[in-house]
């Protein structure tokens, strides 16, 4: 199964908060990190990152239908592009649209100079960014007892 990715558009910033807010929701419960949980963040916080001129948000499509997002942060200026944040909706994981994603990412911004940081406790997460070639830069942030955040780069 393939996936596409749609350019987000204006109009569809609402719709992209409350996949954003769906998608996260059960991390935050887990975590209680209510301070930069992307589900606690509000659409106005979407709309400014969406209005960046290197931000670009896609929607990652499956069948028609839309199963997660992905933002890119790519500034054009030599520093490491980003993605930040990526997300498969409950229904449309552990399909390999996450690694879909990012393989398609890279045919558009071109494979070398990423960044990305993810939480350390969740394996699946760490799994993926390794397999697709990311390796940990040795920062780690710990955000409460529960969570800490781990941060990745690729060459």
């Amino acid at each position: 199964m393939s996936i596409e990715l749609k350019p987000v558009e204006r109009d569809d910033v609402e719709t992209l908060w409350k996949m954003q807010v769906e998608a996260f929701s059960g991390l935050l419960e887990k975590y209680q990190d209510y301070d930069m949980s992307p589900a606690a963040e509000s659409m106005d916080k979407i709309m400014a990152r969406f209005e960046q001129p290197w931000t670009t948000y896609f929607f990652i499509m499956a069948d028609g239908e839309k199963a997660g997002a992905v933002r890119v942060i790519d500034k054009k200026d030599g520093s490491r592009k980003r993605i930040s944040p990526i997300w498969i909706m409950p229904e449309h994981r552990n399909k390999g649209y996450a690694q879909q994603v990012m393989i398609e990412v890279e045919k558009k911004y071109g494979s070398e100079n990423w960044c990305l940081d993810t939480i350390l406790q969740e394996k699946g997460n760490l799994h993926l960014y390794e397999k697709m070639g990311y390796h940990q830069t040795g920062k780690v942030d710990k955000i409460n007892d529960h969570m800490d955040i781990v941060f990745y780069e690729k060459d």
